[in-house]
């Protein structure tokens, strides 16, 4: 696992450094369409077991090609009731396997990077599914753009319950700066 965060970290400084404006693929370019640029992001977080007192944070973040069109990042901070927040996601399409990665870095009570599941699109909507481990035991979460237009989008954060049902805790709105 260390051998694959590195390897994610090495392409993230490369990506730092080698800004493409073409999407290498249809797959990058429909990416592209929906995230690329600067936003105004308002979070509103309910109240649970994450975020006790609910709360909400603005700030911006900046979308941009990179790594010759192949890499899509994500940077952004915010700060509000919730605490600060500090991060960088990194998105990839894998051809051969046929999805998209994510490579995410948060910094707000601590400071994680990982490999943070796999992502498609269902319908209109861009979806990532990925794990935590909570409590010692493995729990599903699911991020989906929703609402995605050529001015703003919409991040909900849900976790899959018990009963198959979803929780949304953490609701982002952006805004096109």
């Amino acid at each position: 696992m260390t051998r694959l965060v590195l390897s994610v970290a090495l392409l993230f400084l490369t990506a730092m450094m080698s800004a493409q404006t073409e999407p290498s693929s249809a797959e990058m370019a429909r990416l592209v369409r929906a995230l690329v640029g600067d936003w105004n992001n308002t979070e509103s977080m309910v109240a649970s077991e994450v975020f006790p007192n609910g709360g909400e944070r603005r700030g911006v973040s900046r979308w941009r090609l990179a790594v010759g069109g192949t890499t899509l990042v994500g940077e952004g901070n915010s700060d509000g009731s919730s605490g600060p927040l500090s991060y960088m996601i990194t998105i990839w399409w894998d051809k051969k396997a046929g999805t998209y990665y994510f490579f995410t870095c948060f910094k707000d009570t601590g400071s994680s990077c990982k490999v943070r599941g796999t992502a498609h699109w269902d319908g209109d909507s861009f979806v990532n599914d990925y794990e935590e481990i909570e409590h010692g035991k493995v729990t599903r979460w699911r991020d989906s753009f929703v609402q995605i237009t050529p001015s703003s989008y919409k991040l909900i954060a849900a976790r899959h319950n018990e009963d198959g049902t979803m929780t949304t805790l953490i609701t982002t709105t952006a805004t096109r700066r």
